[in-house]
């Protein structure tokens, strides 16, 4: 059936088909052209479409986030705590540095626990994250260190 069609258009005069051409694009010009200029700016512009929520559905969501950055939360003292057994040293002070670093991760927590803004509360949790994971890569290459110091002098 489109075969037929294109050999019935080829077979049109090419004058003929250009002239057909030209009033249908004339007739678009003229019947899809905006009216005013806030037409024009509401059909080129692009639009923030927010999605509306209800109350429930909103709350539902808010619940959502806010039971995932607990988790994240709960789950980074947690770390913390665990990378702390490694740290059994004392300081010049005489105190256990396992000891140190439990007081004071609870006072950060307790300190960022009613931190509302959700960029501060990610940037947080990303340096929690971050600053373990350093201290233990640092901790693991002292112990490589020492091992490695062993076994020259053993």
């Amino acid at each position: 059936m489109k075969l037929q069609k294109w050999r019935s258009i080829s077979m049109i005069p090419l004058n003929n088909l250009i002239a057909r051409c030209e009033v249908v694009f004339i007739r678009r010009l003229l019947h899809n052209w905006p009216d005013t200029l806030e037409e024009l700016l509401d059909r080129h512009l692009v639009k923030e479409q927010k999605p509306t929520l209800d109350g429930e559905e909103a709350e539902l969501l808010n619940r959502r986030r806010l039971t995932n950055t607990r988790h994240k939360a709960l789950s980074l003292y947690k770390d913390i705590l665990r990378a702390s057994r490694f740290f059994m040293w004392a300081d010049s002070w005489g105190f256990l540095w396992q000891d140190w670093l439990r007081e004071n991760t609870w006072k950060e927590f307790e300190a960022a626990r009613f931190e509302t803004d959700p960029k501060i509360v990610t940037r947080l949790l990303f340096g929690g994250q971050d600053a373990v994971e350093s201290a233990l890569e640092k901790l693991t290459e002292r112990h490589r260190q020492e091992i490695e110091k062993e076994h020259r002098g053993g």
